[in-house]
């Protein structure tokens, strides 16, 4: 009897190619989790390492069909120790004489495999629907934690979709297995906490409360149906759920967004129309809810310049004067800009002036209204705009100006004390450089602030200027 663990299912396909190509058959084999051994520090039940693997005696190719491997893959994020002996003992049949056992849904093993894929599905949609972040703010940068209790290893299954959808924010998902850490640029795994690692004060809970409480319809909730899709033991994580009880006392109000925002930070993504043009992007921006700037804001504030343009600058968000005019860098700011580009020879017209965030954001002072740094929930959310407006222009070049700007495009991690006027690698665009904002120059008493914005503007005019003559 050999005795092998797998961790992940890298390792059970290492392993399992192995033993198969050494016709080892599953009977011969007693398979431990490695992963429950490595979370838990429990031995093997009798006392045993893992054995040598047997040599090849053949060399033959293994052909395995892909909806196997697939299935195989999910499968491996549940937490039945069970799964890899089923694994194998599949992958077996199929090399010997079964090849098209998957293709029998009936199979005793096969209708195995499928509970369990589905078991991790439904794990991982409960994930994604459940997970709450707190915002966390250290010496000026600002982060974000979760903490969840999976049924399944379902942090790996789901850690792709949190990348994608937060790749802006600084994030931490913990779960009592393992921890996911993403700073903006990489991924990576850490040994799992309690859930006191995630308790911090967090004002946007409060909101999301006050929020909740407005979209939740108890006249239309079916409540065994609601709890049978968001189990009582998720309940200590979802601020909004201590609402419940009294909600449902009160009188009816709307309950559509519960389910629409689940992830508890909303996207300008439901907003951006399926066919993409500038003009369609503009029209459908002026309906744009994806974030709370947009009940204070006069209207939106979308980009404006020609839909060909080689330049694109990019700002944080409009200002006082934008938000009324609904024109981009209008104000002193924009008069300040429109100076320098002519005095280093770039044609304002020609380029395609627009912002990470597009309504104002602001604080009145009696009746002024005063400029406030978005945050990086609200960068996030009006993120999809951006995007639709560069993959649409699909600009030669890029310019952020500010940090707000820069982090939007280029990731949380982006400093423009360290990283002002290098060209950066960005998707977007073959040349991408991030510099001041001109309202940065009006505030500075430093000269050098100015002149910097204009040199670094200059290096942006002279490789236009190679591109268009090379």
């Amino acid at each position: 009897m050999l005795n092998i663990s797998a961790e992940f299912f890298e390792d059970w396909r290492e392993s399992a190619r192995a033993l198969a190509l050494a016709e080892v058959p599953p009977e011969d084999v007693r398979w431990a989790d490695g992963r429950a051994r490595k979370i838990d520090g429990q031995a093997d039940l009798f006392g045993c390492g893992d054995d040598v693997l047997p040599a090849p005696t053949s060399e033959r190719t293994l052909h395995v069909p892909s909806v196997f491997l697939a299935t195989a893959k999910t499968v491996s994020h549940h937490r039945d120790a069970a799964r890899w002996d089923l694994l194998y003992r599949i992958l077996w049949r199929m090399q010997h004489g079964e090849r098209h056992v998957m293709n029998i849904a009936s199979d005793d093993d096969v209708v195995h495999l499928t509970k369990l894929e589905k078991a991790v599905r439904r794990d991982g949609h409960k994930m994604k629907a459940f997970v709450r972040f707190r915002e966390v703010t250290h010496e000026g940068d600002t982060c974000y934690l979760a903490w969840h209790r999976p049924d399944h290893y379902a942090l790996r299954f789901t850690a792709d979709f949190f990348v994608r959808r937060f790749d802006v924010m600084r994030w931490t998902i913990m779960t009592p297995d393992e921890t996911a850490s993403w700073d903006g640029s990489q991924l990576v795994f850490s040994p799992g906490m309690p859930k006191s690692a995630a308790k911090c004060d967090d004002e946007m809970e409060s909101l999301w409360k006050t929020y909740y409480a407005h979209i939740f319809n108890p006249a239309r909730i079916k409540l065994k149906a609601m709890q049978a899709e968001m189990p009582k033991k998720h309940w200590p994580t979802m601020p909004e759920t201590e609402l419940i009880d009294q909600m449902l006392r009160d009188a009816p109000k709307r309950v559509e967004a519960m389910l629409r925002y689940t992830d508890g930070i909303r996207s300008a993504s439901t907003f951006v129309p399926e066919k993409v043009s500038l003009t369609s992007l503009r029209a459908a921006a002026k309906d744009c809810a994806a974030c709370d700037l947009c009940e204070a804001a006069t209207q939106t504030v979308f980009g404006i310049g020609p839909p060909d343009a080689s330049l694109v600058l990019i700002g944080e968000q409009p200002g006082d004067e934008e938000d009324i005019s609904g024109t981009p860098f209008v104000g002193p700011a924009g008069t300040l800009l429109d100076s320098i580009l002519e005095e280093v020879g770039i044609d304002r017209q020609s380029v395609y002036i627009t912002n990470a965030v597009k309504h104002f954001k602001f604080a009145r002072s009696g009746k002024r209204r005063l400029h406030k740094t978005p945050s990086a929930r609200e960068v996030a959310a009006c993120r999809p705009w951006l995007v639709a407006e560069l993959e649409t222009i699909r600009p030669t070049h890029i310019v952020c100006l500010g940090a707000t700007a820069a982090k939007s495009v280029f990731g949380p991690n982006f400093r423009i004390t360290r990283d002002r006027g290098k060209q950066i690698d960005s998707d977007f665009a073959p040349w991408a450089m991030a510099t001041f904002h001109p309202s940065a120059v009006l505030r500075s008493p430093d000269p050098e602030v100015g002149e910097k914005l204009t040199e670094d503007l200059r290096l942006v005019a002279a490789s236009l200027s190679n591109a268009t003559t090379s």
